[in-house]
């Protein structure tokens, strides 16, 4: 099954290319431990689920580029095309001359009704192209105005016009330090109406990848590419291609639909971590080995670095809410293709409470702002009302105490 991808905003565009780079890079890897027969499998696996064969030959992204300003998406689609390996439609892109003013309303509330029409007909010719369609992957940030505004108003069409596929949204958290400083009303907006019509939000934090850039990565001077190429990877390998444990070696068609069955049980737990390992520079990866049992090992004590409990497996009931079993609260997907440049690695996309501090930190923010009234009047003269703030400070606050009460 397919998966239509739409890229919005700088973020979103940038972090989309990169993610289909990495997943063509991939599928086209003739390294592996698997035979020619898997391998194969793998590779129309992977062209069916992200990319459309043109007829010369060069498969085009399942993808909608949209955008308030034509720079970014110029590059993205000339890095694309001159990759020479893939590249995006010829008229799956939509830009403007204009951008947002990092202001959510004015994405939501402007560009969204305006732009309506001519971005839902280009996701309408996507799916069109699509022989079954799991759903939709929408990769956008909460700091500023198109990728958050626009991209929540997309996200509520999309509910509206195909209320029976799955919608994914990828969130990038924004730096704690502040990216702009109304960064904490577009990310309380975006959340808030994101929980109403988005039926999972994938979250990554800017801060937790700069991290891995400079510790594990050992970059000196770290760009927003080395940010998202290390997104594009853990993506990646949240979307590689796999199978079940019990099964019979067939790839499983709807990944979509594989991970919100598993991970979001119950309409108030929707936000979805992932942690990735390993990530190492390429100095350092001549020069390293890795075995399945230390690889599990280290990705459990990521997901309870923060919990006392005794060493175990992630069959150890104490991992999971007392509602869930562990045998339908965790499941084992694999493949024997290698990914990217990792003989081996592995990735846990989980539903837990990492996201309570983060999240509580930027509602506490943004309610200080708007109990001095700070900056609401560039929100309500595009139609914002202080009843949007209060209903948004609602809905997040009752999310963090659901969280809480795991």
């Amino acid at each position: 099954m397919s998966i239509v991808t739409v890229q919005l905003g700088q973020c979103g565009n940038q972090i989309g290319f990169e993610v289909f780079d990495a997943l063509f890079s991939d599928s086209h890897c003739t390294q592996g431990l698997c035979s020619k027969r898997e391998n194969e499998a793998y590779q129309s696996s992977c062209k069916e689920r992200f990319f459309n064969e043109e007829e010369n030959g060069v498969p085009i992204a399942r993808a909608v580029l949209v955008d308030m300003e034509p720079k970014v998406i110029n590059q993205t689609l000339s890095k694309a095309a001159q990759s020479g390996r893939w590249k995006y439609g010829q008229h799956s892109c939509f830009c403007q001359k204009q951008g947002s003013g990092n202001n959510w309303a004015y994405g939501y509330s402007v560009h969204g009704p305006r732009h309506e029409e001519s971005v839902m007909n280009l996701i309408q010719k996507e799916v069109e192209k699509c022989d079954s369609l799991s759903g939709f992957f929408i990769i956008m940030s909460m700091a500023g105005g198109t990728g958050s505004g626009l991209g929540t108003f997309i996200t509520q069409n999309l509910q509206d016009q195909y209320s029976s596929s799955l919608k994914m949204n990828h969130i990038i958290w924004p730096y704690g330090t502040g990216e702009v400083i109304v960064q904490n009303y577009n990310s309380i907006l975006t959340l808030s109406h994101l929980y109403r019509s988005s039926d999972a939000l994938l979250v990554h934090e800017n801060d937790a990848v700069h991290k891995i850039c400079a510790k594990l990565l050992n970059i000196k001077q770290i760009s927003f590419n080395n940010i998202n190429q290390v997104l594009a990877h853990q993506l990646g390998s949240v979307f590689q291609p796999t199978y079940s444990e019990e099964g019979s070696f067939h790839y499983r068609r709807n990944p979509l639909g594989n991970l919100m069955e598993n991970l979001v049980p119950h309409p108030e737990f929707k936000m979805l971590g992932v942690r990735n390992i390993p990530h190492m520079s390429e100095n350092s990866l001549a020069y390293s080995t890795f075995t399945w049992a230390g690889l599990l090992k280290h990705l459990r004590q990521m997901l309870i670095s923060n919990a006392k409990m005794e060493e175990g497996g992630f069959k150890d009931p104490a991992l999971y809410t007392s509602w869930l079993g562990p045998d339908n609260a965790f499941n084992v997907w694999k493949t024997q293709r290698a990914f990217s440049k990792y003989e081996k690695s592995a990735a846990l996309v989980s539903n837990s409470q990492f996201l309570v501090k983060p999240l509580d930190v930027i509602v506490s923010k943004a309610w200080n702002m708007f109990a001095s009234k700070a900056y609401i009047h560039q929100y309500t003269k595009f139609g914002i009302e202080e009843e949007d703030f209060l209903d948004s400070f609602t809905l997040l606050e009752r999310v963090v105490a659901s969280y809480c009460n795991l």
